[in-house]
């Protein structure tokens, strides 16, 4: 029977496999971590042995069947960690079969396979048991599949369901209490009446990264997120829709809280990067690490009064709760100083030979800068002058100084308001050229 010229060939995991890892594609055979295995009887295999490490990395090679059982039993009973992302799995009894015959697997990445419509039966679930880490990014997986694996990984720790379109969160009757790690970035929840459920589903959750998200606001009571997130360790809300302190100062619920990440959010676009940090910091009483960066005891402090300086001058009413802490910990603080920063000018008179001008000098100049200036305004060569200052109240005790160094600053001399520049010509050198 003729086969469709178009019909796409079938890549099984034992095939590619056996393909990647031959010794003309994969000669490190004396690798760490990298076991020889025989070809056993009857193998397909056209390799009489293969390089096979404990990590395989099988990414992106068509992968859509498992292939043959033996063979897997054969060549992966030391692996403990598979990636399996950019293939073309969709079923997951396929998955399940090669899964369930690598004894020591705690390692799954699937990201990037067709999973939405695969639907997963909890018979087949336990195969999982021994799993750790799960990566399913940008699979659509159902949450019906997602709490079917968690509910057979009793030691699963780290699980990622980014990019896989979810708009809510659909509740289980079983908890995963061995969670530690939920990234769930660039999805479309919104509300936070979805966000808490993961706290029902995750009770012992520590880092939850919610970046890229559209959620707009951190709701319930102190007493409620202390229930919820018991032990939340680091929450990521980089470019959240969240616009109101009200919902930063909630995190403050959190009794273990000491990371968060906020950058982005609608909230701080107005405020400058100093008023961005010191705001976020002084209303975040217990985090230690803000937008990746950890805060030292002086930055909380300098954060702090910063803050108390912001609002000290707004009604009574619009004050934050916050200030109010922060005044009975460092009392009512005087504004700081504000200094002016603008170049010091002064004007002296600058005399060359019999005539005088009064000149404005920029005192942050240098002495290199003054010869170009007087150069322009009083058109004075720059290579044949020296040039002296005269302090008129001490010019009798000091007499004139040479400005000879050029790179030096004007204001290092202490220049005032009628002092004199002097300007004379550079002593001609009694042997020239024409002598020799």
């Amino acid at each position: 029977m003729d086969v469709s010229s178009d019909e796409e060939e079938v890549h099984t995991f034992v095939q590619v496999m056996s393909e990647k890892y031959s010794p003309d594609n994969f000669p490190y055979g004396q690798g760490i971590g990298v076991v020889v295995l025989p070809r056993p009887p009857g193998s397909p295999t056209k390799a009489d042995r293969l390089f096979l490490p404990s990590i395989l990395v099988l990414n992106d090679r068509g992968i859509s069947k498992a292939g043959d059982r033996l063979n897997i039993a054969a060549f992966c009973s030391h692996v403990v960690e598979l990636d399996l992302s950019y293939n073309q799995l969709n079923d997951w009894g396929e998955i399940c079969t090669i899964i369930s015959i690598i004894p020591h697997l705690e390692f799954l990445n699937l990201s990037m396979n067709p999973l939405s419509g695969a639907e997963l039966e909890p018979s087949m679930a336990d195969v999982f048991s021994r799993f750790r880490r799960l990566v399913l990014i940008n699979t659509h997986v159902s949450w019906d599949a997602v709490h079917t694996l968690t509910q057979h990984t009793p030691e699963l720790e780290e699980l990622f369901l980014c990019l896989n379109g979810y708009d809510s969160v659909t509740e289980s009757q079983t908890s995963c209490p061995s969670l530690r790690l939920l990234q769930i970035t660039d999805n479309q929840l919104r509300d936070w009446a979805e966000v808490r459920k993961f706290g029902l589903l995750y009770p012992s959750l520590r880092t939850l990264v919610l970046a890229n998200n559209s959620l707009d606001s951190v709701e319930d009571t102190k007493e409620t997120l202390e229930s919820l997130f018991p032990k939340l360790h680091s929450i990521n809300l980089n470019n959240s829709g969240l616009s109101k302190w009200a919902d930063i100062e909630r995190l403050n619920f959190l009794p273990k809280l000491e990371e968060v990440k906020a950058k982005g959010i609608p909230l701080l676009q107005s405020y400058s990067t100093q008023e961005r940090h010191s705001l976020l910091l002084a209303r975040l009483s217990s985090v230690t690490v803000l937008n990746g960066g950890s805060v030292s005891n002086g930055e909380r402090e300098d954060a702090e009064r910063f803050f108390i300086r912001y609002y000290q001058d707004c009604p009574e009413q619009e004050l934050p709760e916050r200030y109010h802490i922060l005044v009975s910990k460092y009392g009512q603080l005087a504004p700081l100083a504000e200094v002016d920063l603008s170049p010091r000018c002064t004007v002296v008179d600058v005399r060359w030979g019999e005539r005088v001008e009064a000149v404005s000098l920029h005192l942050e100049q240098t002495v290199g800068d003054l010869k170009k200036h007087l150069k322009s305004v009083l058109q004075l060569p720059t290579n044949g002058i020296r040039l002296f200052y005269i302090n008129r109240d001490m010019c009798s005790v000091f007499g004139p100084e040479e400005l000879k160094c050029g790179c030096r600053a004007l204001h290092s001399y202490r220049i005032r308001d009628g002092d004199e520049i002097l300007v004379v010509p550079k002593a001609k050198s009694r042997c020239s050229s024409s002598d020799l």
